[in-house]
């Protein structure tokens, strides 16, 4: 997929440098259709957004609803499950020392160390739709009209539905903010609607724009609250700056932007410190803090220092923290370097790629030479100022993923356009080669994902630059399908081999255990072993190995129970070999 994304660059450029009129009379019919829909800017939005949800919908024959395999999705889709049943957090269980598991609280109440918005989406999916996917899919599209609507504050209406459709290709479709329960997309749009609102506050100083802009400094706060808050700061400053130089009516501005925006921004802590009481107990830590304090003794910056290890009640907690994240955090103090290379790569990859970057190196050719910051564009400067203060932050910490940056998305498809714009009115053997390039951009990003969902290149090795559906094992999920048919409540013990790998976890469950129909629990030997069975005494008592190739179920039978560590699997638990997988 790379290789082929870079031979239709090579092409692109060919012919735009020598034959830039190459399908000029075919595509000039579509861009007068594109332009007469940008001048309706609210049905742009509309229709960026509906081809994003419309477009994965198409797809689901090829990309069926995609089942979690990673520690922070079960814990997002715990969070789900407790707003779609009406609560904030669910009572520690009785057994939950059988329960324990990664990026789960279980004291003083059991929920999800995250924050709340992305569980709350996948909550209104699960509630509206029947499954927390159908949130994954709303939010993603919002996210793709969120960005449209952004760049309409900051560029002319055409290019701000290119962008908008650039979106939908390249995040709306096969990205894994799409096709996974990790997040992205809100933390995404809440930076679109906190960049959107700024010009138009500016503009007309409407309380709808400032309601906006505090929604979004809301999902920041309750998405991602890190680099949010990075976000965040330079644009406060630009409205600060505006505000104090404003021309707007002095008492305009304070009903319309001052007052209003503070009022949401109160109310907004204020929820989110009866979010945090009702679920540790204290209005000032977060699950996630909770969580931090219970379970990890890594420190999230290589220069702080690592605290004293916690007596973990199983050892997959142990090696994961001892572990895993250790070894991060040790390699981020010895390779400093290695670590930011490493979160440059993936940022690039994830969010540019060689078709993205392709505008920004044509713009080196077209800015006149010597050009400094103070010559650039106002809205430039601010877009590169956001943009270095949440680079800067996100280059501090041990972990990185890219969805870290999803605040930055709108940023990045603003410099891109910007990039774009420069590079129209360039001119190669007094020929159009500009605007040649700029045709090109959207049309290989086409191209790129007909050749994504034809089945012509394997996905199980496309990168996931094009195609992420973060294909794991899925031996969990085919397991509780077959449960799931067989009558009755069922109860699975879940037995590691001393070498497991602690990112393959199984013991995740839903929001109501006693309810739920697949309880799955940790094998803590014998004598607790027998707490657990007593307690779920009307379940069926199945016995899982996922270290198995493939995973084994089988019937519990806990009078033949013996070491679970040492002896040979069927011989220390008396299995029978029916049902077995």
């Amino acid at each position: 997929m790379l290789l082929l994304e870079m031979g239709m660059i090579v092409i692109a450029v060919i012919l735009a440098i020598f034959k830039p009129d190459a399908g000029a009379r075919l595509l000039a019919p579509i861009e007068r259709k594109l332009a007469f829909l940008a001048r309706k800017p609210r049905l742009a939005v509309v229709v960026v957004g509906a081809t994003a949800l419309l477009l994965r919908v198409s797809l689901l024959p090829i990309f069926p609803v995609p089942v979690p395999a990673v520690h922070d999705e079960f814990s997002y889709l715990l969070a789900a499950d407790t707003f779609a049943h009406g609560q904030m957090a669910n009572p520690t269980h009785p057994m939950w020392i059988h329960f324990e598991s990664f990026h789960v609280n279980q004291k003083p109440t059991y929920v999800s160390m995250y924050y709340p918005a992305q569980g709350l989406f996948l909550g209104a999916g699960q509630v509206l739709f029947g499954h927390p996917f159908w949130g994954v899919w709303l939010s993603t599209g919002i996210m793709c009209a969120a960005i449209c609507w952004m760049l309409q504050g900051w560029f002319p209406p055409l290019w701000a539905l290119i962008g908008g459709l650039l979106a939908v290709i390249r995040l709306g479709t096969l990205s894994y903010w799409m096709n996974t329960y990790w997040g992205g997309s809100v933390a995404a749009l809440g930076g679109a609607l906190v960049l959107g609102a700024l010009p138009r506050i500016k503009r007309s100083q409407r309380i709808l724009d400032t309601v906006l802009l505090a929604l979004g400094l809301a999902i920041l706060a309750n998405s991602r609250p890190y680099e949010g808050l990075f976000f965040s700061l330079p644009i406060l400053v630009a409205l600060a700056i505006w505000l104090r130089d404003r021309t707007a009516p002095r008492r305009r501005v304070l009903l319309k932007t001052v007052f209003p925006l503070l009022f949401l921004c109160v109310l907004t802590l204020s929820l989110m410190g009866c979010y945090f009481w009702r679920t540790t107990g204290a209005p000032f830590h977060s699950p996630y803090y909770v969580n931090s304090v219970t379970y990890r003794p890594v420190p999230f910056f290589p220069w702080q220092h690592i605290t004293r290890v916690p007596t973990y009640n199983n050892p997959e907690l142990h090696n994961l923290y001892t572990g895993v994240i250790t070894d991060q955090y040790n390699f981020a103090r010895s390779h400093p370097l290695f670590l930011i290379l490493g979160k440059a790569w993936s940022t690039w990859a994830f969010y540019f790629g060689p078709l993205l970057t392709l505008p920004l190196l044509a713009a080196c050719f077209v800015l006149p030479y010597g050009i400094t910051f103070r010559q650039l564009s106002r809205r430039t400067k601010l877009m590169i100022a956001v943009c270095g203060t949440v680079l800067f932050a996100a280059a501090l910490p041990v972990c990185y993923d890219a969805h870290y940056l999803a605040p930055l998305t709108c940023v990045f498809y603003a410099l891109v356009l910007t990039a774009m714009q420069k590079v129209r009115r360039w001119r190669v053997f007094d020929r159009a080669t500009g605007v040649a390039l700029v045709r090109s951009v959207p049309l290989v990003a086409l191209a790129m994902l007909l050749v994504a969902t034809s089945g012509i290149v394997p996905m199980n090795i496309s990168p996931a630059i094009w195609v992420s559906r973060m294909v794991f094992r899925t031996y969990r999920a085919d397991l509780m399908a077959k449960l799931s048919k067989i009558p009755g409540l069922h109860l699975v013990i879940v037995h590691y081999n001393s070498d497991h790998q602690p990112m393959d976890e199984w013991v995740y469950n839903s929001a109501n255990i006693d309810h739920a129909k697949i309880v799955w629990a940790r094998d803590l030997g014998p004598a607790q072993n027998t707490e657990l069975l007593n307690y779920f005494s009307d379940r069926r008592v199945w016995l899982v190995e996922p270290d198995m190739t493939p995973p084994r179920l089988m019937k519990y039978k806990s009078a033949s129970f013996g070491d679970s560590r040492s002896l040979d699997s069927q011989q220390r638990h008396g299995l029978s070999p029916e049902h077995s997988d």
